[in-house]
């Protein structure tokens, strides 16, 4: 929907025949949303359709698309995560609330696939250890976790960094797509003054609105 994304298509305009190819638009199925209100309320809410438009069923008359989070399960009867009646299916839905001494601080959330645990994470040390605020918290580089040694780092961090990681015997891998990073939404509530404070992801189209 955006102008740039117009003005580039349109650029492509020309007097001579074209194949009208098809067009390659990010791909996405989740969505984060942190809600608050004076009185205290507060919701902490993620929806998502997993693979493409999820299972491929709509719920008549509603428009509601079922997901197909229970591709990962395994049909291996000896796996952990063995497909089971009753049993949930290992997932990464995790809409986050933070609390301090019985008092509701935040809702809070942080997608992005199987990053989502190591993102939330990040999201509360760098509130409760580093004392930074919502917007703070979110804009600092992360670090991804994929299996044995093997860590991405966001390209913000510094090099030294990098370079003592792999001294420790890490594997860092080279990586330039933001995606990988996740995309999250906070809001802190100060328990004293009831003041609301949000923070908005800088690596998508996040937006903070109040009324």
């Amino acid at each position: 929907m955006s102008q740039e994304f117009a003005l580039s298509h349109a650029q492509k305009i020309s007097n001579q025949a074209t194949n009208p190819d098809p067009i390659d638009i990010a791909k996405g199925g989740t969505v984060y949303l942190a809600t608050a209100d004076q009185d205290g309320n507060m919701v902490s809410y993620i929806q998502s359709n997993y693979m493409g438009f999820g299972s491929g069923i709509v719920i008549p008359n509603t428009g509601i698309a079922m997901q197909n989070r229970g591709a990962d399960f395994s049909l291996d009867p000896l796996h952990a995560n063995a497909l089971i009646g009753g049993k949930k299916t290992y997932h990464t839905i995790i809409p986050g609330f933070l609390t301090k001494d019985g008092q509701a601080i935040g809702p809070f959330g942080v997608m992005g696939g199987y990053l989502q645990p190591q993102g939330h994470v990040q999201i509360l040390m760098n509130t409760i250890d580093f004392n930074m605020n919502p917007q703070a918290a979110l804009d600092a580089p992360r670090f991804h976790w994929l299996e044995k040694q093997k860590v991405e780092l966001e390209g913000e961090f510094p090099l030294e960094v990098a370079n003592e990681l792999v001294k420790k015997g890490h594997d860092i891998p080279p990586l330039n797509d933001k995606s990988f990073f996740g995309r999250g939404q906070i809001i802190w509530r100060n328990p004293k003054t009831g003041e609301l404070t949000g923070g908005t992801e800088k690596r998508t189209d996040g937006h903070i609105a109040s009324y």
